[in-house]
């Protein structure tokens, strides 16, 4: 039948529009292409989380990392090794292809470059495209979790070179620890004196590249509205003292240096400044302590670690409900110390006066203070009631098993089922580039 030309013309209209909804919006309406906030709590499996929430919000409550709507099982294996280390954990993350426990940004022996001989590294292409990135650790700058994403070395043990390929990077943001990494050996900084072997004095060469430098909370809370680019350097090495409970104890140290920022302020802030530039961004933020700690079988200072992870979660929600076009991921790599909070009785009963130092299969067990001490107190749950609990360990190595990914925002349909650990780089690459895929 004949259609007369006006409603021919009002009908091919509309199917332009809606091809262009189309074309421009997921499911859930967004934007297919956006922003990426990839979070990564290292060594943090789903047993870990269990043991933050009862302590921190109770057995009924809900953590942010509960909050995310989108949840897969994360395989972790490298391409020699069923078990990861953070640095083949960080290059597979950063490059999407399976990589050796030995690779630092490479294949083991050289980098990972496309035919053009350029990184292919998400966070180089996505600077090559224009975009402002940035790194956000609580640890060292050259923890590989995030300095993967911009540096690429034969040894992870190569921190003079790995620090001066992310201040040659371009990225716009890198804040964490490791002041001394930054400094010529002997140099006095302001948290401790200098390590480089080469002479090279990072804080300068930064400053040349249009770095803004600070040290503390307060300057990089007060850092202008026009910061273009900003290095954090907030503490001679990790901004926590990654040591068993009984070795803290006796230094007289806490898990975390009350003067640092944590990696949620550092998260607020890198936000603010990649945010201004009005452009589709990348930052990859890592909570170094959940790893450290667990590695150490300190539960106190994991549960701390944890609960900073999940504030920095927070701060991430915080942003996605005003900025819809985001991706939220969060993974971690591998699952350190094989942690597990064993219940005790609750206020009612008689839970024991102090946690034994072993389980019965030898294993051992953590109160609030390492060894033979109080248990944990859980939050109270939905009914008022007050448990007690123990954690345990099943190593002091990073393990298999147990890793969840979490989503909100864009392309959160995507995360779904079994998520292998290169299908990360393919998520952001996704909301980054889109269904093109990269080709710059």
């Amino acid at each position: 039948m004949n259609r007369p030309p006006r409603l021919l013309a009002v009908v091919g209209v509309c199917l332009v529009f809606v091809m262009l909804a189309g074309c421009g919006n997921n499911g859930s309406g967004s934007p297919k292409t956006g922003s990426v906030i990839f979070i990564h709590p290292d060594g943090a499996s789903a047993a870990h989380f269990a043991a933050l929430r009862v302590w921190h919000v109770g057995p009924d409550g809900e953590l942010n990392w509960d909050k995310l709507p989108a949840i897969a099982v994360y395989r972790d294996h490298a391409s020699d090794s069923l078990t990861v280390t953070s640095n083949a954990g960080g290059t597979m993350h950063a490059h999407g292809v399976k990589a050796p426990r030995r690779s630092f940004g490479t294949d083991g022996d050289n980098p990972i470059v496309d035919a053009q001989g350029r990184s292919t590294s998400v966070m180089h292409q996505a600077m090559r495209a224009g975009m402002p990135v940035g790194v956000v650790n609580s640890g060292i700058n050259t923890e590989p979790g995030t300095a993967c994403f911009l540096a690429s070395v034969p040894s992870r043990k190569m921190h003079d070179e790995i620090s001066l390929q992310m201040v040659e990077s371009g990225a716009d943001v890198i804040l964490g620890g490791g002041e001394s990494l930054f400094l010529p050996e002997g140099a006095q900084g302001r948290h401790g004196v200098g390590k480089r072997k080469d002479g090279k004095n990072l804080v300068e060469l930064a400053k040349q590249h249009g770095y803004t430098i600070v040290y503390t909370r307060e300057q990089l809370t007060a850092l202008p509205d026009n910061t273009d680019k900003v290095l954090g350097l907030f503490a001679e090495h990790h901004t926590f003292n990654d040591r068993p409970e009984e070795v803290l104890r006796e230094r007289g140290l806490k898990p975390y240096n009350a003067d640092a920022p944590t990696v949620a302020e550092m998260t607020r802030a890198a936000l603010k400044v990649l945010s201004r530039k009005g452009k589709p961004f990348m930052l990859v933020v890592e909570e170094e302590g959940t790893d450290n700690f667990s590695n150490h079988n300190n539960a106190m200072g994991t549960l701390q670690a944890l609960k900073r992870s999940d504030e920095t979660i927070g701060v991430a929600r915080a942003y996605l409900a005003q900025h819809r076009n985001t991706l939220v991921v969060v993974a971690a790599d591998s699952n350190a110390g094989g942690m597990l909070h064993i219940g005790l009785g609750d206020d009612k009963s008689a839970a024991p006066a102090t946690v034994n130092a072993k389980d019965r299969n030898g294993a051992p067990r953590d109160g609030i203070d390492g060894e033979n001490t109080p248990p944990f107190t859980a939050k109270p749950d939905k009914a008022g009631r007050v448990m007690k609990f123990a954690v345990m360990w099943a190593t002091r190595s990073d393990g298999s098993g147990g890793v969840l990914v979490r989503a909100d925002g864009l392309n959160r349909d995507r995360v779904a089922g079994s998520f292998d650990n290169t299908d990360i780089t393919r998520l952001i690459r996704l909301t980054l580039f889109g269904d093109g895929a990269y080709d710059g």
